[in-house]
């Protein structure tokens, strides 16, 4: 059963009354304290890793959702963290690159949904894409269970546990191939 985040909440955050009301579709308003709480989308990332050789690099999820799926390293942003902060952080956890904020570049974004705890969270997943040299060693880390060098001919969009995740597989192979 899907919920929305919304359904979840019945008190308000600021003063615990129950007159927290559905206000739209993105929020609840409390109509004691006029408090009001939106239900923005979450920042998350994913790099497309390419090695001198044109290999990309792509990672089998330790956890669900699509757990023994393909992904690409990345994850949620932090706090206080832009977007590129972010995937150098996602890449340093999950494989063990160190990678410079400014070798990361955006390519493009899609909207998602992530199940997680029995509930849709909705996510801006940004993809960018970065280069390393064929000597880069990679370490399975984080939500990473192994990380494996492909030939970008060996990817294959359905292997891609994640809609999103595939959805911008197929995008970058249809642009770089």
């Amino acid at each position: 059963m899907q919920r929305h985040p919304l359904e979840i909440f019945k008190f308000c955050p600021n003063c615990g009354s129950e007159d927290f009301e559905i206000h739209n579709a993105l929020s609840r308003h409390c109509a004691k304290c006029g408090f009001t709480y939106y239900q923005n989308p979450r920042a998350s990332t994913a790099a497309f890793i390419l090695n001198s050789k044109g290999e990309l690099l792509v990672a089998c999820r330790a956890k669900e959702p699509a757990k023994d799926t393909l992904d690409l390293p990345g994850g949620f942003v932090d706090n206080y963290e832009n977007a590129e902060q972010g995937m150098v952080r996602e890449i340093k956890e999950e494989t063990g690159l160190e990678i410079a904020p400014e070798e990361v570049r955006y390519l493009f974004s899609i909207p998602n949904v992530y199940r997680y705890s029995g509930m849709d969270i909705h996510t801006l997943d940004l993809f960018f894409i970065c280069h390393v040299d064929e000597k880069a060693v990679a370490k399975a880390g984080d939500d990473a269970a192994e990380l494996t060098w492909l030939p970008l001919r060996e990817v294959y969009v359905e292997r891609f546990g994640l809609r999103s995740i595939r959805e911008a597989v197929h995008r970058f192979l249809a642009k770089n191939c």
